[in-house]
């Protein structure tokens, strides 16, 4: 019988060092934490104006509610899980769905197409859904649901969202979450907030540094040991966005199997344990780490290069590799 085994509190990774050391009294820290998504989710701001500040966090939360309720393929109020979840495949769609979509769109062409969100039957399929499994699928029927995967059947015309040929669903899980943790650092740009930091344990996103121009500390779990951290990264007004393949599993028959698959063979990805990516945006840095998953390690640098951005990538036997400007600490 498969067990499902999503962990939250530790997640992927640690909040660390996040202490107001040696700074004004007139300065405080204010934070808050919310269940959305699915996860814990806490904001944290450094201000002088408390009641300036709480009322940033509470508007921030109330964007990520809204993208959670409008978007969330998991949540039965969303356009997305009407869509799945209706024989007609066709539905109309707001503005910002659009533009969220075109965003999936670009990465999945520059990923080679490895990087595909139509991948729900193949999860459902390994019992990552409602119907859990006793055994591996075969192969037979791994071949069969791999013909209902490919975003490219996935078409946005005017204001219609329309699923073509076998298509059957859109997963957002890799990169809504994102999306929402930016948005909620806009919100609290416009309202003048310089010191902020919001995690949502696998995207992390930052507003400027912590006070006394430090920047803010993160600590990257060890993916073969979640009491360890690999080391410490710095993040200053950017964010980060990680995929591991511990977070999310399946045990069958004493077996784990985790959630990021290979929609080439139908099978989950073994030759990492997991991907970390600095970026300018946390929608960016979430949809890279699980992208990048699928590459190899030629793909990725290269991949880095052309899209600025910084990786880690932790290999199944153990080994650490990183661009240039990923520093672990």
């Amino acid at each position: 019988m498969k067990k499902i085994q999503q962990k939250i509190r530790k997640g992927i990774v640690f909040l660390l060092l996040v202490i107001l050391s040696g700074c004004g009294n007139s300065v405080k820290k204010i934070s808050e934490e919310k269940f959305l998504f699915g996860t814990y989710i806490n904001i944290i701001i450094y201000s002088n104006n408390e009641t300036k500040a709480k009322k940033s966090i509470e508007l921030a939360f109330e964007k990520i509610k809204e993208i959670d309720e409008k978007y969330n393929s998991k949540n039965s109020k969303s356009v997305i899980y009407k869509i799945n979840n209706e024989k007609n495949k066709e539905i109309e769609i707001d503005s910002e769905l659009k533009n969220i979509l075109n965003s999936v769109r670009k990465i999945y062409v520059e990923s080679g197409k490895r990087y595909d969100i139509t991948i729900s039957p193949l999860l459902d399929l390994w019992g990552f859904g409602k119907n859990p499994r006793d055994e591996v699928p075969k192969k037979s029927e791994i071949k069969e649901v791999l013909k209902l995967i490919n975003f490219s059947d996935v078409v946005v015309e005017k204001n219609n969202l329309k699923y073509l040929n076998n298509v059957k669903k859109i997963d957002t899980g890799s990169f809504l979450k994102g999306y929402a943790i930016e948005k909620a650092k806009n919100l609290l740009e416009k309202r003048g907030e310089e010191h902020a930091f919001i995690t949502s344990i696998s995207s992390i996103a930052t507003i400027g540094k912590k006070l006394e121009n430090k920047p803010w500390r993160v600590g990257i779990q060890d993916p073969f040991n979640s009491e360890k951290t690999l080391g410490i990264i710095e993040l200053s007004g950017n964010s980060l966005g990680v995929s591991g393949d511990y977070q999310t599993y399946v045990e069958i028959n004493g077996k784990k199997y985790h959630h990021l698959m290979d929609k080439q063979t139908g099978y989950p990805i073994d030759d990492k344990k997991l991907v970390a990516v600095i970026s300018k945006s946390a929608f960016l840095a979430d949809m890279y780490s699980t992208a990048l998953f699928s590459m190899s390690e030629q793909e990725i640098f290269k991949f880095a290069e052309k899209n600025q951005i910084e990786v880690l990538i932790v290999k199944s036997n153990g080994e650490k590799i990183t661009t240039k400007n990923f520093i672990l600490k």
